[in-house]
């Protein structure tokens, strides 16, 4: 729904159910003068424009809105944009609205401003890579990359702004999500071309290797990682995902279960195959196999219809292969696989969040707590040589991991530091 509203000469069009949140929000103020409470401050990237987060109300448990100032022309056409990925599911960040016609008390005009809603549980990469992490973090923060500009490039979006700091990441399982934050530049394609391809990887290369050489000249890159090499990677992880999802492969025509394998290997991918080419040529038989139609999400959609749950796909595929473990052990003759599902949910699943006490949730996303508390799992089962019991698992978690991670929305500040700024905004 899309609705106007006006007061005075404030404009603002958005989605109708948050326009009076976004009303609000003390627009006569210039945004980079808007009081932000400490817990958002290290959740905010760097951006070419003036950017705070804000809670949409004074009211507990608020949504989170990212409001940035530029001019009306580009506010509207990256609401435009952002509201199209959106419709496609793409992993972006949702559009709220196009402030307009803003002024200060003064009556001096201000700029133009859109709003869009914070992503849960996520960092900008400068944040996640300032904390001592691993190789093999950074590795996967570049996978991450890579991936989301495969699954731009499958809708026909040519980016033109590709980089680290135009994206949010999020833990997914033992890996990370990436998502668009900034789609300013971006242009909407039936199908990119090879050369408008090409062209988004050489801004991606540029990028995130300028990004990196800054995080290594302030001390904050690992050592002995080069940024130039790093951004290469990123590259090559992209063009080894395009390979296998839009080009031929060979199979051998003697393996009956080729083509099986080849659509398991592009599911454990994340990727759903909606339609596919299969061409047998030469008196050998040669087995020649192309994927046509291809859909990100394919652990993501299958847990959501078979059991409610929203998460990232590889926690996805965990929480998954927790469930098929269990159908597994049921007895025979098996009941209903909804049936199976239902019982999960509550015996398993709910059994284990419910556990966590009041005053450590919000701290990590459920769906990654589960994993986490399966791997804690297997960690304190190697090391007392047997099985531990998923509740003896979840209860040292909760004393021995949880209260120190770091993830988004864990940080913990004086309640009434952040009564106060809650109280100055909205004043």
């Amino acid at each position: 729904m899309r609705e106007n509203y006006a007061m005075a000469e404030l404009r603002i069009v958005g989605l109708g159910e948050e326009i009076a949140a976004c009303a609000l929000l003390p627009w006569s103020k210039p945004v980079e003068e808007w009081p932000e409470d400490p817990t958002l401050t290290d959740m905010r990237g760097i951006s070419r424009h003036i950017v705070r987060l804000v809670h949409a109300s004074d009211e507990e448990g608020a949504e989170v809105y990212a409001v940035k100032e530029t001019v009306p022309e580009f506010a509207n056409r990256e609401y435009t944009i952002l509201r199209e990925l959106t419709h496609r599911f793409a992993p972006s960040v949702e559009p709220i609205a196009v402030v307009e016609g803003r002024t200060d008390e003064a009556g001096n005009e201000l700029p133009a401003a859109l709003v869009t809603r914070y992503l849960p549980f996520s960092l900008p990469y400068r944040v996640i890579l300032s904390d001592n992490i691993t190789p093999h973090e950074i590795v996967n923060m570049a996978n991450a990359l890579a991936l989301l500009l495969v699954r731009m490039h499958l809708l026909g979006f040519w980016w033109g702004d590709c980089s680290l700091s135009n994206t949010l990441f999020r833990r997914d399982a033992n890996e990370y999500s990436a998502y668009l934050v900034d789609a300013e530049t971006g242009e909407f394609h039936a199908n990119l071309t090879d050369g408008q391809r090409e062209h988004d990887l050489d801004i991606a290369l540029f990028n995130v290797a300028a990004e990196l050489e800054d995080l290594a000249c302030a001390g904050l890159l690992h050592p002995g990682m080069d940024p130039i090499r790093a951004s290469e990677g990123v590259i090559r992880r992209y063009r080894r995902l395009w390979k296998m999802l839009r080009e031929p492969q060979i199979l051998d025509p003697k393996d009956r279960h080729a083509v099986e394998g080849a659509m398991r290997s592009l599911h454990d991918l994340g990727f759903a195959v909606e339609e596919v080419e299969v061409k047998i040529s030469g008196e050998a038989g040669g087995l020649t196999f192309l994927p046509k139609l291809v859909a990100a999400g394919y652990h993501q959609n299958r847990l959501l219809e078979l059991l409610g749950l929203h998460a990232e796909e590889l926690q996805a595929k965990r929480l998954l292969a927790s469930f098929d473990r269990y159908r597994s052990r049921e007895k025979k003759p098996l009941p209903p696989i909804e049936e199976s599902a239902r019982r999960w949910l509550v015996e398993v699943f709910d059994h284990v969040i419910n556990q966590i006490p009041s005053e450590l949730r919000g701290r990590v996303e459920p769906a990654q707590m589960f994993h986490e508390i399966l791997e804690h799992r297997w960690y304190l089962g190697e090391k007392a040589g047997r099985d531990v019991g998923i509740d003896f698992a979840t209860q040292d978690y909760i004393s021995a991991v949880l209260p120190y991670r770091t993830d988004s929305g864990t940080t913990v500040v004086d309640p009434n530091q952040a009564e106060m700024m809650e109280s100055e905004l909205f004043a």
